[in-house]
């Protein structure tokens, strides 16, 4: 029986200001086990306003017992927003390093080697590679071949119509929210929606495939753990092309500090059909408040404007307008 394998292209968008955070490569093998502070280098953090964090390092935070505030239904209290702290969207294994085929404007600022650049999202193996099969290791190089010239229907970014980002993209593309309710985790993303079932109920049937998958979660103390099935893989990793197909299966640790400041996401990949072996992935997060200065890439949200005394904050919902301008590589060689 033949294996079904499902993935999509992304179309080109580059970042062109050249503000982009110049960090060191670290290979974070990141663990549940005992935190340890990972090393920073020399220049500080940005400011909270900043539209991209200059944050250098990370913290690695331990599993374990949370002390921090509880809801009613004794759900760890996580709510509000947060994003993610060491760069956003263009690309998975070098995420300052660009799209493919981008044309910097020539007084942007130069990249430097990828050994000072960000980590990797691939925290495992220790090289930050997604571990293709080398069928799939082609199709990735064969997407960012046409990335700047999108000459084939699959080559088109699905976030260009307005689909959601999936995993683990949502999770580093914007600032999002987080909400909870009795038995449900929600996230609202700019690109979507996902629900994590926390009632013990089982996964949707196999043919039923999810832009953001099916999830089914619970707490082990300061850590969410996520059983992730069911996914279209129709989204890809970044816009550099690393995809997944509809077989697999994820494993997420969400591990929230006690100060409930910062977390870790920690997600295992697995997919016979695509990689060599599993592999980890993480991202750094921290939560942004009113205390921070609105940002378009981590905070899209300001004080809405209402009758009542309580602070709301409005988001702003801007994922088509986004994507449907002419912007990145294509633009640059239209106006050229």
């Amino acid at each position: 029986m033949k294996t079904k394998i499902s993935w999509r292209i992304s179309y080109p968008v580059a970042l062109a200001t050249g503000a982009l955070a110049l960090v060191p490569f670290l290979a974070i093998a990141q663990q549940s086990g005992a935190a340890q502070e990972l090393p920073a280098a020399g220049a500080p953090a940005a400011s909270a306003g900043s539209s991209i964090n200059y944050e250098k390092s990370f913290p690695a935070i331990a599993s374990g017992q949370w002390t921090g505030p509880r809801l009613p239904d004794g759900q760890p209290d996580i709510q509000g927003h947060w994003s993610n702290t060491i760069a956003n969207h263009n690309n998975f294994e070098d995420p300052n390093g660009g799209s493919p085929g981008e044309r910097r404007p020539a007084n942007a600022r130069p990249l430097p080697p990828r050994s000072e650049r960000a980590p990797s999202r691939v925290s495992d193996p220790v090289d930050g590679l997604v571990p293709f099969q080398p069928w799939a290791a082609e199709k990735v190089k064969e997407f960012q071949q046409y990335f700047a010239n999108p000459i084939k229907p699959e080559y088109i970014e699905p976030l260009a119509r307005c689909a959601p980002a999936g995993i683990p993209k949502s999770l580093f593309w914007h600032g999002y929210e987080i909400r909870q309710y009795p038995g449900y985790i929600v996230f609202l993303f700019d690109s979507g929606t996902r629900i994590i079932h926390l009632d013990g109920k089982p996964h949707l049937p196999d043919n039923i495939k999810l832009w953001n998958a099916d999830s089914r979660g619970h707490w082990e103390g300061n850590t969410l753990v996520v059983d992730v099935a069911n996914n279209n893989s129709k989204a890809l990793f970044g816009r550099t092309g690393e995809f997944a197909s509809e077989n697999v299966h994820i494993t997420e640790r969400y591990i929230f500090d006690n100060s409930n400041k910062r977390y870790n996401y920690v997600a295992v990949f697995t997919d016979p059909t695509v990689y060599t072996q599993p592999f980890t992935v993480t991202v750094p997060a921290r939560r942004w408040t009113l205390d921070d200065k609105y940002s378009g890439w981590h905070f899209s949200g300001k004080l809405a404007n209402h009758d009542g005394k309580e602070v709301l904050i409005d988001r702003h919902e801007r994922i088509c307008s986004e994507n449907n301008g002419g912007f990145g590589s294509v633009a640059l060689a239209v106006k050229k």
